[in-house]
């Protein structure tokens, strides 16, 4: 396997309600649209404006300021501001920003995890320093975790009791970034009593995939995000096969983008899996491939 580029990714640059740079990544992004008459729904969460019609399917609107909790836009800023269409987990939803600044390529090694003291810190899952100027990058899926509170289905993960006991006797190691993806994939295991381990990012799992293998109890399923700061899912996985000393993991990774762009080069860098969007069943399945392999 040659090792190929990972860590270019193209970044849109927006703002709130302040000057102060955010950022999502670009293949999250369907369209970039001027303001339009949204259709107010009743009953909806504070910081949902309405639904737009989008090539011909009504899409939620949501004011992301107001979603993370700072000032929302005021109806003359909301005339003047732009509509971000994103496709996140199988969903079209449309997030309305202040402004639009402009797009950049940045070095995903250079992204850090965020020190617990910065503001809005829940909404944050990295920060690139940009010529001195701080770019914060958003958790969108703990966004929309706080204006659509459904429960995981854990219910839906139906495993008969030799699947139970099967991944019971299974180390199973969780990376992700995001607190929402952490605790979806926390929760459908705690509720079939199968143990695991956890991390936020690629490099501590590096290191606990070394650590457990020269003790003896390598991980058997490494199921992990693709997009982390520092050591993303793609360099994690290539620098697990990379290692002949280490004990290969069956290594499951999974992504917010609905790409298959990003599916095929999971498996070029060596995943044995890749899946978009969480669903609490297609998990449960592929850790019982991993199980079997």
């Amino acid at each position: 396997m040659s090792r190929q580029s990972t860590h270019a990714q193209k970044l849109l640059l927006f703002s709130l309600t302040s000057p102060k740079p955010f950022a999502i990544g670009t293949l999250k992004i369907r369209e970039i649209l001027p303001f339009t008459r949204l259709t107010k729904l009743p009953h909806s969460h504070s910081a949902v404006l309405g639904t737009m019609s989008f090539r011909g399917s009504a899409v939620p609107v949501i004011d992301m300021a107001a979603a993370v909790g700072g000032r929302p836009l005021t109806t003359d800023e909301q005339k003047a501001s732009s509509i971000i269409v994103t496709d996140i987990q199988r969903q079209e939803i449309g997030f309305v920003v202040r402004g639009v600044n402009r797009i950049i390529e940045a070095d995903w090694k250079k992204v850090q995890s965020p020190p617990l003291a910065l503001g809005n810190q829940a909404f944050i899952t990295g920060l690139l320093d940009l010529d001195g100027e701080l770019i914060q990058l958003l958790d969108v899926e703990l966004l929309l975790s706080k204006v659509y509170p459904e429960a995981v289905d854990t219910e839906a993960a139906a495993l008969t009791d030799v699947e139970s006991e099967t991944l019971k006797a299974q180390r199973i190691l969780l990376v992700d970034d995001s607190h929402v993806a952490r605790k979806q994939l926390s929760d459908v295991l705690d509720s079939k009593g199968i143990s695991y381990e956890v991390t936020s990012n690629g490099q501590n799992a590096l290191n606990m995939l070394v650590e457990a293998g020269s003790g003896g109890q390598p991980v058997d399923i490494l199921v992990s995000d693709i997009e982390m700061p520092g050591l993303d899912g793609y360099e994690l996985a290539f620098n697990i096969r990379d290692n002949t000393a280490l004990k290969q993991p069956y290594i499951i990774l999974h992504t917010s983008l609905n790409s298959e762009m990003s599916l095929s080069y999971a498996n070029q860098v060596g995943a044995n899996e890749a899946l978009t969007k969480f669903d609490a069943s297609e998990l449960m399945q592929a850790m019982l491939r991993g199980a079997a392999d």
